[in-house]
C-alpha cells in the first residue's frame, strides 16, 4: 500500500468514483484480497467508535461535595469537632451526608452518550473481497473495500457510490432532513454541504430504496459519525445558573461568617470575659450563620421538581438542570418531528377543473376532501378520482391497519398518497383486484418519474407520478371533467410556475398522470395525460402554535434550526407562530462557519435571525456558543444523532424520547416522552416556579438564621447571659429550617408566572431587595425573642442562685421557634389573597408546622431531649408570653404586604 493511501481521502464527493478507486489502489470487480485487508487493518484499525471512559461512582460522589456552601458546612463541622462540639459536628456532618445521597441517587447515571453510538457499528456488511461477495462485522471494513448494497441495509462506513439503481437513503438522524434523500454517482463541488451530497452514503443511516455499490473511504472515528462522537465528548457541559448563584452565595457568606465571629469574640475580650469561652461562642455564631438546611432543602426541591415534570412527560436527567429552565431564554428547535407531524400528508390536489384541499393530517384515514370550503363528492369528479387512483396504484408502499396498531413500510410520500386514497374510501388492495399490476418501471433518479402497468379488460392502464418538470414534459394532453384536451408549451409553463408557487409555500409536489394503451411493453412515458399536481406537507403540531404563544409571551425567543430548505423551513415557521411575515429572512447554516471572526453587526444578525435552515451539526454548536457568548441561557430540542453535540453543549438539552435516537436521549439534559413541544413549555413554567420557590426558602432561611446571629450577637454586646443556647441553636437550623423551607420547595407557584420576561441571567439569587426583606425580617424575629427575653427576665429573674434561668432562656428560644414558625406566611407573593395564596393552599406548609410543633414540644416536654437542650415547661403565663410575641413579626409582616 502506497504511502498517500495511508491518509483517508480528503472531499471524495468532489472527485470522480474511478479517482477514488485508483487512489484507494482497489478493482471494483475484485476488491480486496485478504493479504490487503490484514495491512490496511493494521493502519486503519477497527471501524468503530472510540469508548469514552465512564464517570465512576466515586466521580458521582464526589461532585455532591464541589460546593462552596457544602465546603463552609464542612468547615463548621470541623471546628464544632476541634472544640468538642461532637453533637453540633455530627449533626452537620449528617446534613452533609444526606445532601451527598440525595444527590448521587439522583445522578449517579453514568454517560452512555459514547455507548449508544458504539451500538450502531454492531451490524453486517457485503464486501467484495477477491472478486467474491462475503459477508463480515462493520468493524472489520477498512477504507477501500467495496460494499454492497440494498433496501434496507445500515450503513457501515462512509462511501462513494460507484453504482447506485434507484438509490435512495433516509439520511433524517444525520441531517435533518425529513424524506429519503435519492444518489447519484457523479462528482460534486467540495463545497457542498453534508445534506446535498447525493454520491455519499454515510454510517449509521440507511438504504431505503433501490441496490448501490460504494468504496469505503472513511471508517471509525473518521466517520461523519465519528466527528459527532467526538463533538459529544469535547463539547463541555456548562455550569447551571443555579450552581453558579449559589457558589456566588457561598462567597457572600464567608466573609460575613468571618466578620460576625470576629466582632463578637473581640466585643467579648474587650469586656473582660473568658478568652475561651468567647471563641466557643464565635464558633457557635459561625455554625449558626451557615444554613445547614439551604444545600439539602434545594436538593430536595429540584427532586421533587424531576418527579413532577416527570408528571407531564418530561424526564430531567441532571438535577441542577430543573431550575436552569426556568431561566431560558432562548429555544433552539428542530423543525423536523418536534414541530411537525414527521408525517407526510397530502394537502392539495391541483388540477385543471379546480384546486381541492384535503382535511386530516399524518396516518389519520379520517379526512375529506373540500373545494372552496365546500365538501367535494370524489365519486362525481374525474379528474379528483383519477388522480387518487394514480397516486394509489403508481405506489411501493404498503398501509395496514390491524386492531390496535398501523404497519406502515414505504416512502413517506408515497404512505401519504395511500391514506389519501383511504380518506375517499379507495383502498389499494381492493383497487388492485379490479385493475390488476402486470407491469412496474421503478422510479429512476435519471428520469425521476415511475410508472405501473394495470390491466383493464382487453386494454391496459398506465399510471404515472413523478418530478412535475419531468412528468409535464412527457404529457401531451390534460385530463378535464369532460375529456382529455391538449397541453400546449405555454399552459406547460403555467403549470410549472404552479409547481414553482406550491414548492415555495413548503409543499412537496409530485405530477400524476396516465394513459391507455394495447401493449404492457409500450413507453411509460410518452404522449401521457397529465391529471394535476399533488402538494404533500409535513403538517406542524396543533399543539405547537399555542405553545408557541406561550412562550414568546414569557419573553422566551423560539429558533428553529432545520437541516431542510429555507422555503420550507420558512414556510413552517410561519404556520405554527413563529414568524409574522412569510417573507422572514432564513440564514443558511454554512454562514455560521466562521461565527468567531465576524463583526458585531454580523453576529447581531444571527443572534435576531430566527430561523436557520440547511444546518449540520457544527453549524448548531456555533449558534449555541453565539447566543451563550451573548449572555443567554440556551435550550436545544433535538432527536438525531446529529442534534447529540448541541443537545450537550446548550445550558438544556431537550431530546424527544418516541422517536428520538438513544445518542441524543443520552446526550440531553431532559428527554419529552410524548414528543411534544409544549412539554417544553410546561417544563420551563416548572422551572421557573422551583426558582421561585428556591428563592422564597432562602430568603426564610437567612431571615431565620439572622435572627438567630442577632439575638446572640445583641445579647452579647448588652451584657445579657446567652438567650439561646448553641445546641437550640443547631436545634432551630435542622427542624426550623429544613421542614418548612423544603414545603416552600415543593410548593405549586402562584399562576401568572408565564406572563413574566425571563430573569437576567446575571441576577443573583438574592438581590438588593431580597437582602433587605432578609434584614427587616431578621430584625423583627430577633426583637420579639430579646423582648420575650427580656420580659420573662423582669417575670421571672434572671438568675437563679447565680446560675442563668433555664426557663427564661426556654421562653426565649420557643419564642424565636415559632416567630420563625409563623414567618413561612410572609413568603407570599405581593398582591396575593391575605387568605388564600401560594403559602395557604399549600398542604406540605400545614404539614410541616405541625411536624416542627411536635419536635418543639417534644424538645420541652421529652427527657432526654430537653435535658440535652436544658429546656424547662414554661408555665402558662410564659406560653401566653411566647404566643404573644412570636405573632408580632407574622403581624408585621402581613400589614406590609397589605401596604405595599
Amino acid at each position: 500500500m502506497s504511502e498517500k493511501s495511508e491518509k483517508i481521502i480528503s472531499d471524495p464527493w468532489s472527485k470522480p468514483a474511478d479517482e477514488v478507486l485508483d487512489y484507494y489502489q482497489v478493482s471494483k470487480n475484485e476488491g480486496l484480497n485478504e493479504e490487503e485487508a490484514k495491512q490496511r487493518q493494521l493502519k486503519y484499525g477497527l471501524n468503530k467508535l472510540r469508548k469514552v471512559k465512564e464517570k465512576s461512582r466515586w466521580a458521582i460522589l464526589a461532585n455532591q461535595f464541589k460546593s462552596l456552601l457544602i465546603a463552609l458546612m464542612a468547615i463548621a463541622s470541623v471546628l464544632s469537632f476541634i472544640f468538642g462540639k461532637w453533637l453540633e459536628g455530627i449533626s452537620i456532618s449528617a446534613v452533609l451526608i444526606i445532601n451527598a445521597i440525595i444527590g448521587f441517587v439522583t445522578e449517579t447515571r453514568a454517560v452512555r452518550s459514547m455507548e449508544a453510538l458504539q451500538e450502531m457499528t454492531k451490524i453486517d456488511a457485503k464486501v467484495r473481497r477477491r472478486g467474491e461477495i462475503e459477508k463480515i462485522t462493520a468493524e472489520k471494513i477498512i477504507p477501500g473495500d467495496i460494499v454492497a448494497l440494498e433496501s434496507g441495509d445500515i450503513v457501515p462506513a462512509d462511501l462513494r457510490i460507484i453504482e447506485a439503481s434507484k438509490l435512495q437513503a433516509d439520511e433524517s438522524a444525520l441531517t435533518g432532513e425529513s424524506m429519503p434523500v435519492s444518489k447519484k454517482t457523479e462528482p460534486l463541488e467540495a463545497e457542498v454541504p453534508l445534506a446535498e451530497r447525493k454520491n455519499m452514503l454515510y454510517k449509521g443511516t440507511y438504504v431505503t430504496r433501490g441496490t448501490a455499490e460504494a468504496v469505503v473511504v472513511s471508517t471509525g472515528m473518521d466517520t461523519e459519525l465519528g466527528k459527532i462522537s467526538e463533538s459529544i465528548e469535547e463539547a463541555e457541559e456548562e455550569k447551571t445558573p443555579l450552581e453558579k448563584r449559589l457558589d456566588k452565595l457561598a462567597q457572600k457568606l464567608i466573609p460575613l461568617l468571618f466578620a460576625i465571629a470576629s466582632i463578637v469574640a473581640i466585643a467579648g475580650i474587650i469586656r473582660g470575659m473568658d478568652i475561651f469561652l468567647m471563641i466557643e461562642t464565635s464558633i457557635a455564631l459561625a455554625v449558626a450563620t451557615v444554613p445547614e438546611g439551604l444545600p439539602i432543602v434545594a436538593t430536595l426541591a429540584l427532586a421533587r421538581g424531576m418527579w413532577r415534570m416527570a408528571q407531564q412527560n418530561a424526564l430531567v436527567n441532571r438535577l441542577s438542570s430543573v431550575e436552569t429552565l426556568g431561566s431560558t431564554n432562548i429555544i433552539c428547535t428542530d423543525k423536523t418531528g418536534t414541530l411537525t407531524e414527521n408525517r407526510m400528508t397530502v394537502h392539495k390536489y391541483s388540477m385543471d377543473t379546480s384546486e381541492v384541499n384535503v382535511s386530516g393530517t399524518g396516518l389519520n384515514t379520517q379526512g375529506g376532501f373540500l373545494k372552496n370550503g365546500e365538501t367535494v363528492d370524489v365519486t362525481g369528479d374525474e379528474v379528483l378520482r383519477r388522480s387518487l387512483e394514480v397516486g394509489v396504484l403508481c405506489n411501493n408502499a404498503s398501509y395496514e391497519r390491524g386492531d390496535e396498531e398501523k404497519t406502515i413500510v414505504g416512502d413517506p410520500m408515497e404512505v401519504s398518497l395511500l391514506v389519501a386514497g383511504l380518506k375517499a374510501k379507495i383502498d389499494r388492495d381492493k383497487l388492485l383486484k379490479s385493475m390488476p399490476e402486470v407491469r412496474e418501471v421503478s422510479f429512476d433518479p435519471a428520469v425521476k418519474m415511475m410508472a405501473t402497468y394495470h390491466r383493464v379488460d382487453d386494454s391496459y392502464t398506465v399510471a404515472v407520478k413523478g418530478a412535475p418538470e419531468e412528468v409535464i414534459e412527457a404529457c401531451t394532453h390534460i385530463l378535464t371533467n369532460r375529456e382529455g384536451k391538449e397541453l400546449p408549451e405555454e399552459e406547460k409553463k403555467k403549470w410549472l410556475e404552479k409547481n414553482n408557487q406550491m414548492a415555495e409555500n413548503g409543499f412537496r409536489v409530485l405530477a400524476l398522470a396516465v394513459k391507455e394503451v394495447e401493449n404492457p411493453e409500450a413507453d411509460p412515458y410518452k404522449d401521457l395525460t397529465f391529471l394535476g399536481l399533488v402538494g404533500m406537507i409535513d403538517p406542524p403540531r396543533q399543539e405547537v402554535k399555542p405553545a408557541i404563544k406561550t412562550c414568546q409571551k414569557a419573553g422566551i425567543r423560539i429558533i428553529m434550526v432545520t437541516g431542510d430548505h429555507a422555503a420550507t423551513a420558512r414556510n413552517v415557521a410561519y404556520s405554527v407562530g413563529l414568524i409574522d411575515s412569510e417573507n422572514a429572512e432564513v440564514v443558511q447554516g454554512s454562514e455560521l462557519k466562521d461565527h468567531k471572526e465576524l463583526s458585531e453587526k454580523e453576529k447581531e444578525r444571527f443572534i435576531k435571525a430566527p430561523i436557520f435552515a440547511r444546518v449540520n451539526p457544527e453549524n448548531k454548536l456555533d449558534l449555541i456558543e453565539i447566543h451563550q457568548a451573548d449572555g443567554s441561557i440556551v435550550a436545544m430540542t433535538g432527536d438525531g444523532v446529529n442534534d447529540a453535540p448541541a443537545l450537550k453543549k446548550a445550558d438544556i438539552g431537550v431530546a424527544m424520547g418516541q422517536r428520538g435516537t438513544q445518542v441524543a436521549r443520552e446526550a440531553a439534559d431532559m428527554v419529552l416522552q410524548d414528543d411534544n413541544f409544549s412539554t417544553t413549555t410546561k417544563a420551563v413554567e416548572q422551572g421557573r416556579i422551583i426558582f421561585r420557590n428556591i428563592r422564597k426558602f432562602i430568603v426564610y432561611l437567612f431571615s431565620c438564621n439572622i435572627s438567630e446571629l442577632l439575638v446572640i450577637f445583641l445579647a452579647s454586646l448588652i451584657g445579657f447571659t446567652l438567650p439561646l443556647l448553641p445546641l437550640q441553636i443547631l436545634f432551630l437550623n435542622v427542624v426550623n429550617d429544613i421542614f418548612p423551607a423544603f414545603a416552600l420547595g415543593a410548593g405549586e407557584g402562584s399562576g401568572g408566572i408565564m406572563d413574566l420576561p425571563p430573569r437576567d441571567p446575571d441576577e443573583p439569587v438574592l438581590t438588593r431587595e431580597h437582602w433587605t426583606g432578609i434584614g427587616a425580617y431578621g430584625i423583627l424575629i430577633s426583637i420579639a425573642a430579646l423582648g420575650a427575653f427580656i420580659l420573662s427576665s423582669i417575670w421571672f429573674g434572671m438568675f437563679i442562685n447565680g446560675a442563668p434561668n433555664y426557663r427564661v432562656v426556654t421562653i426565649s428560644f420557643l419564642t424565636l421557634a415559632f416567630a420563625q414558625l409563623w414567618h413561612v406566611f410572609n413568603m407570599r407573593d405581593i398582591g396575593s389573597n391575605f387568605l388564600k395564596n401560594e403559602i395557604t393552599i399549600n398542604r406540605y406548609i400545614w404539614v410541616a408546622l405541625i411536624i416542627c410543633t411536635i419536635l418543639l414540644f417534644a424538645a420541652t416536654y421529652l427527657p432526654v431531649l430537653s435535658t440535652v437542650l436544658k429546656t424547662v415547661n414554661p408555665g402558662v403565663n410564659g406560653w401566653l408570653l411566647i404566643i404573644g410575641m412570636s405573632l408580632v413579626p407574622w403581624g408585621i409582616g402581613q400589614i406590609w404586604k397589605e401596604i405595599k
